[in-house]
């Protein structure tokens, strides 16, 4: 046993070698440096590397080819660690040494050393050659060729392996060989194959092989199979699955539900000489696309009974039957009809009020208001510039005509008997009126309320003919009985005068454009009674009225003097009236 140990101890002795060389047998990079101090090692494979710096490496993938150079892409060899790797590879003390060494001699592969290398310069090389080099896989997928669905086979496809190519294009480059490189390429099978695809073309096929009806109620429609081959939407990208979409399904759904979509219509009130009787509510419907596209390709794939039933939406109307029944509006309440007429734009203006007014519902104990109900009256509300009383002045402004609608209104309320709350009269005097019932408005400051004091609802209607206006409140009659006196219309001031000079006129001589009005004012008392006689409501409306001036020219022009050879000369002075009606205001 101890000559075996003595004999080991000999053997390692004997090639354990200087411990100031590096172990014969190392390679660093496929270069021998067995032998070479770890100094002289170091130098020998830094100035090989310096050398090489900028001969490029030639990669390949069939027939491409790439040429980097390791200081294109800032590759950093740390040969120092490569060499103190070699030397703790065949390193130790005496005997253990030389068994490493021996190791190192007949078993230990080359040595590679630690590699740095500029990243945004390799991603960007990596990427250039991807993008040459990748072909991506193409999924099997089904085409429609007229009525025909068939199944095209896919691509194998091929891609870099990135991050294996990253390291192999690093070390190619630290290394000293400069032969070709081949780059690591992976294939890239598609995912869905012809195999995969058949149930879902024999699927299409059918859904094309014949039309599918459309139903909804007692209403049909047809589907015709060409139709359905331009909706249907045969599977894309790795999907097994049909679908109608697209931009022929959403143009042939758009159509439909312009067909099939109704708005919800609200219960109303149709008037009659007798009374008043409910229009029912109706709700409305929608069509529910994406639900009816499911339902029609359902129908599509089945052989037989291909009937598609559409899928809708309700939508409830605001105003239902029951509820409009449980109004109460069963017949007139008050009613009162206008003349009038004008020029064009103030008969608009007297027509589109109306209209917006017309319809409005008053709740028990609400108060209805006319400013309310019309809102501004704006040319953008496509009203027009017409006669109108301003500041006690007839002028034009927009909206002129609109008070011959609260007017009209005001006596409809006052005839039903309903406490008016805000009731102002016109500026001037109007005579087509009654007398001291006149009622103007002026958004947002003047307006025209009443109160609904029936205990039911109340319906206002607008009824506009060719040259009058009908206003009427239904509702549940109260039978109301109402009494009016009205006070004489009594003047409380002349008309002023204002002279004007006109030079065209003889001095002396005057001319009366206008007679002018008066000021004046009225009073009218209502007393409104019950059925039984009982005494509701007892109220007085007082009214006054500017005076219109009266508009006279006087004559500034001098007469010519009479010739001093004409005997007798004499003067005369000659006075001339002349008076014109000036025109009702229309307002």
């Amino acid at each position: 046993m101890a000559g075996f140990a003595a004999i080991v101890l000999m053997l390692g002795f004997a090639f354990a070698g200087s411990p100031e060389k590096l172990a014969e047998g190392t390679t660093i990079v496929g270069i021998d440096v067995g032998g070479l101090s770890p100094t002289d090692a170091r130098a020998l494979l830094e100035k090989r590397a310096q050398r090489l710096a900028n001969v490029p490496v030639t990669f390949t993938s069939g027939t491409n080819r790439w040429e980097l150079r390791p200081a294109q892409l800032g590759v950093k060899v740390d040969w120092a660690a490569a060499v103190d790797a070699a030397q703790r590879q065949g390193g130790g003390f005496g005997p253990v040494r030389g068994y490493r060494r021996l190791e190192v001699r007949f078993f230990s592969g080359d040595l590679e050393p630690p590699v740095r290398v500029y990243d945004a310069a390799l991603t960007y090389e990596i990427s250039r050659i991807a993008a040459r080099l990748d072909t991506r896989h193409r999924e099997a997928r089904l085409v429609r060729r007229g009525l025909q669905i068939v199944a095209q086979p896919g691509q194998v496809g091929r891609v870099l392996d990135q991050e294996a190519a990253a390291s192999l294009i690093a070390h190619a480059l630290a290394s000293f060989e400069r032969a070709p490189v081949g780059l690591p390429v992976r294939t890239d099978p598609p995912r869905v194959t012809v195999a995969a695809l058949r149930p879902a073309q024999r699927l299409a096929q059918r859904a094309v092989s014949a039309p599918v009806t459309l139903r909804l109620g007692e209403t049909r429609w047809r589907l015709p199979r060409w139709r359905l081959a331009t909706m249907l939407q045969l599977p894309q990208g790795g999907d097994t699955e049909l679908a109608l979409r697209g931009p022929a399904a959403n143009a042939y759904f758009a159509r439909l539900a312009r067909t099939v979509d109704r708005a919800p219509r609200d219960a109303d009130f149709a008037v009659y000489a007798d009374g008043v009787r409910i229009v029912p509510a109706r709700p409305g419907i929608s069509l529910d696309v994406p639900r009816t596209a499911n339902a029609i390709l359902a129908a599509a794939e089945r052989p037989a009974a291909r009937t598609a039933a559409l899928v809708v939406e309700t939508s409830s109307p605001s105003l239902t039957t029951a509820e409009a029944r449980a109004m109460g509006i069963v017949g007139k309440v008050g009613v009162y009809e206008t003349v009038y007429g004008g020029d064009p734009n103030r008969i608009h203006n007297v027509q589109l009020v109306a209209h917006l007014v017309d319809h409005k519902l008053i709740a028990p104990g609400s108060a209805f208001s006319f400013n309310g109900t019309t809102g501004e009256r704006t040319a953008a509300k496509g009203f027009r510039e017409a006669p109108v009383i301003i500041n006690g002045e007839l002028q034009t402004g927009l909206g002129g005509g609109i008070c011959q609608v609260s007017t009209t209104i005001f006596n409809a309320a006052y005839e039903a008997g309903l406490p008016i709350t805000s009731r102002t009269n016109h500026a001037l005097y109007i005579s087509h009126y009654p007398l001291g019932r006149d009622a103007t408005v002026n958004y947002p400051n003047i307006d025209l309320r009443f109160v609904n004091n029936t205990g039911r609802w109340l319906l206002l209607r607008t009824f506009v003919g060719s040259s009058s206006l009908v206003a009427a409140l239904y509702g549940t009659p109260v039978h109301r009985r109402v009494e009016t006196q009205t006070s004489p219309l009594r003047e409380v001031s002349p008309p002023p005068v204002e002279r004007t000079d006109d030079p065209t006129l003889p001095k002396g001589e005057t001319v009366v454009d206008d007679d002018g009005e008066p000021a004046r004012t009225t009073s009218v008392r209502r007393l409104v009674y019950a059925p039984n006689g009982k005494l509701l409501s007892d109220s007085t409306w007082y009214s006054s009225y500017r005076a219109e001036p009266k508009l006279v020219r006087v004559g500034t022009k001098e007469k010519p003097k009479p010739e001093k050879n004409e005997p007798g000369a004499t003067t005369t002075t000659q006075t001339t009236t002349t008076t014109e009606t000036a025109p009702e205001p229309p307002h």
